[in-house]
């Protein structure tokens, strides 16, 4: 007996209550990844603990949805708020495993449990690039390597019975999706990766050991360091250091590793405070980030080069929808960071649940 003929044994909607269940006990772990990923801690130990308190959750009251509902948000031991993401990641992950299984149910229901494992990385990489705006290397890196092997397992996701075809297939998506990506980080670094901003005339900069200070905001480093190379730069008038002072006109470069005041080189973690005049400064500036290269690949390895296209071009319209939305309401600036992980995510979603087909119509035409 096939195994599409012994998950037929059942009615098929006893399938969509058992996968949108184990959606939501699967959402729930979910939860712990994006709680912990980002924060470098271990999935597996402890185990469910309040963030506020750290009371370990007992399992009856780690029931996936139903309990949040029961408790309305708070914690059973100290009241504390539990944040409504814990409810809407259970149930978004029960109903993408739902539709997974309504979808590509009548097909292969192997093929439905490769696509949830797909759909969970990707809500697990959406919800942590928008808080932390990194996509951790667990989801990328292992779901290129997850993405090849069920392409092995499962021919079907590349649309056909051939094993051999199917890991060619997904070789070709991983190069095409890592390295379009990456040439498009290149390019966009070597065209767009210096932002200029016009201050005040003899403006005050400080930088402390965290941050840069200007007169209406602080910038901590990390905002503007993604890789080594990143160049801070400022034509100063005057730069006053702990020990020195520079009355003339002195060029200034910050790097994560280095610090040039003219023709002099220090070590930044030897520089606590640097205060700067100037009229202008230059921030690095990144169009996409190398997360996101490996986020690529790993669609690429699941879903074929294609898809890798698809989601580029569609990924980039979504983008700029959103961003321009956002600017013109005034919740976001011209020159803010963005993730662009989940707009990946999201026209990676769009391939799986018809954007193949409706490419397919569209090219006939």
């Amino acid at each position: 007996m096939s195994v599409r003929e012994s998950w037929a044994l059942m009615p098929f909607h006893f399938w969509s209550v058992v996968f949108f269940v184990f959606g939501s006990m699967v959402g729930s772990l979910l939860n712990v990844c994006i709680h912990r990923m980002p924060r470098g801690e271990s999935i597996v130990t402890p185990g469910s603990r309040c963030p506020h308190c750290s009371y370990a959750i007992p399992w009856y009251l780690n029931i996936p949805i139903f309990t949040w509902l029961w408790l309305r948000g708070k914690c059973a031991n100290c009241g504390a708020p539990i944040s409504v993401r814990y409810l809407l990641v259970e149930f978004l992950t029960g109903a993408t495993f739902l539709a997974c299984w309504l979808v590509y149910g009548d097909t292969s229901p192997l093929l439905v449990l490769a696509f949830s494992l797909l759909l969970a990385g990707f809500i697990v990489a959406t919800f942590i690039d928008c808080e932390h705006f990194i996509i951790p290397d667990e989801i990328t890196l292992g779901g290129i390597v997850a993405g090849f092997l069920c392409s092995a397992a499962v021919p079907e996701l590349h649309v056909t019975a051939d094993r051999a075809v199917a890991l060619r297939q997904s070789f070709i998506g991983i190069a095409v999706g890592a390295g379009l990506v990456y040439a498009i980080l290149r390019m966009g670094k070597f065209m767009f990766g210096r932002q200029r901003f016009v201050l005040e005339p003899d403006t005050r900069i400080v930088f402390t050991e965290t941050c840069i200070q200007l007169p209406n905001e602080e910038i901590p480093y990390e905002e503007k360091f993604y890789r080594k190379t990143d160049a801070i730069e400022i034509e100063a008038k005057r730069v006053e250091l702990p020990d020195r002072c520079y009355i003339h006109k002195t060029f200034v470069r910050l790097t994560p590793a280095s610090l040039q005041v003219g023709e002099e080189v220090f070590d930044p973690e030897q520089v606590p405070h640097m205060e700067v005049l100037a009229d202008e400064i230059v921030f690095p500036r990144e169009a996409m980030g190398l997360g996101d290269v490996k986020f690529m690949g790993a669609i690429g390895a699941f879903l074929g080069w294609k898809a890798v296209i698809f989601s580029l071009m569609v990924s980039s319209l979504i983008g700029s929808l959103v961003g321009v939305t956002l600017i013109l309401l005034k919740k976001q600036a011209w020159s803010s960071r963005i993730p662009y992980g989940p707009y990946i995510a999201l026209a990676a979603t769009v391939w799986v649940f018809g954007g193949k087909q409706f490419t397919e119509w569209w090219l006939a035409r």
